[in-house]
């Protein structure tokens, strides 16, 4: 903001020397490479941040607003939606903020044409989702030296300087891949088979994603913890219910005795669901097959409701609560925490899902 704020002045400055000479008429903004969209209304805040933490007050009711460019992966699945939505309803006008949002396709070329685009606007933050972990040093270098901080969303960065970018917003995914082994252990030994030899299958998410890297490798973790556990085989669903139900598939047909499948993302376990049924299976709490997955969207309760799905482990995707609350803590000079974790929980059928479906904000 100190950058924008000092080049106004020196165009009022300029406006008022010139004013007498016709000069005072406006310039036209003549870049605008990415959409400015309007906010959604109905997002929820994260419950772990309060809403007024999010809302610079003094900006909007002067009409000065910080002004946001946010790289998205896409729309691959219903938790990104979400995450989508969150950050809509936070960077309101209302809020003092001004956002400009691009949809990267799940294409790392088109987020880094988004940021160099944000770079040109003069953007006073930007904020990145990224695709994958690598190759982003360069247009980070950048925006650093366009004097624009960068805060990443959801997915990590692999870069070799971490003063790239100001801070990382996001679920523990190693954890959230531990806790899935934790929680199957125990309903294995629940069900009498915690001795039993346990065929698994994994549909991954996108490879070299952070969800996909941190839920493998916390899964991993626990797999070297069970000797009668065998994971015979992993493909990447690449978080999309159609990918997911095509693996699924596959694995049927290669595989007779399937205990379980894990899949990395909600949607995949929809689509995975789809194609036991189709191959004349079951699964659920009463079936074959246990499926369990991560994100915790309200579609994977109704899933859990209906006796599809097993377990869903949470990835909370409203960020943009906690992320609002970064850049005030910028504008404000302070210093921020470099990782920062959103609370997750999990959940199964052995819990009262239709009241916490009732509640849910995603």
């Amino acid at each position: 903001m100190k950058r924008k704020v000092l080049s106004a002045l020196l165009i009022a400055a300029m406006t008022a020397a010139t004013v007498g000479c016709g000069g005072g008429q406006q310039a036209a903004d003549t870049q605008a490479p990415a959409e400015t969209e309007a906010p959604a209304d109905d997002a929820a805040p994260a419950d772990d941040t309060a809403a007024d933490d999010a809302a610079p007050a003094d900006n909007a009711a002067s009409g000065e607003l910080i002004t946001v460019g946010y790289a998205q992966v896409g729309a691959e699945s219903d938790w990104r939606t979400a995450n989508t939505e969150s950050f809509k309803s936070t960077f309101t006008e209302e809020n003092g903020y001004k956002l400009i949002f691009d949809d990267a396709q799940q294409k790392q070329e088109n987020q880094i044409k988004a940021i160099r685009s944000f770079i040109q606007q003069e953007v006073d933050y930007i904020v990145v989702a990224p695709v994958v972990e690598t190759g982003w040093e360069t247009v980070l270098e950048e925006a650093k030296e366009a004097g624009i901080p960068v805060i990443l969303s959801d997915r990590m960065m692999d870069v070799s300087d971490d003063t790239l970018y100001e801070a990382w917003v996001g679920g523990n995914f190693v954890k959230e891949g531990e806790t899935c082994g934790d929680w199957l252990a125990k309903y294995l030994e629940e069900q009498g088979r915690g001795e039993e030899e346990i065929n698994m299958v994994t549909i991954q998410g996108t490879i070299g994603a952070s969800a996909q890297v941190g839920r493998t490798e916390g899964m991993a973790n626990k797999l070297a913890e069970h000797s009668n556990w065998k994971m015979l085989e992993m493909q990447s669903g690449e978080f999309t219910q159609a990918k997911g139900q095509e693996v699924m598939e596959s694995f049927l047909k290669s595989y007779d005795d399937i205990d379980v499948v894990i899949c990395e993302n909600d949607n995949e376990a929809f689509g995975a669901i789809d194609a036991i049924k189709a191959a004349g299976k079951t699964c659920g709490p009463d079936g074959d097959i246990i499926v369990v997955s991560f994100d915790s969207v309200k579609a994977a309760f109704e899933s859990m409701i209906a006796g599809d799905l097993n377990a869903t482990f949470e990835c909370n995707p409203l960020h943009g609560p906690r992320v609002a609350e970064i850049i005030q803590k910028l504008e404000a000079g302070e210093t921020v925490d470099k990782i920062q974790y959103v609370d997750e929980a999990y959940f199964d059928t052995s819990m009262d899902l239709e009241t916490i479906l009732a509640e849910r904000a995603y």
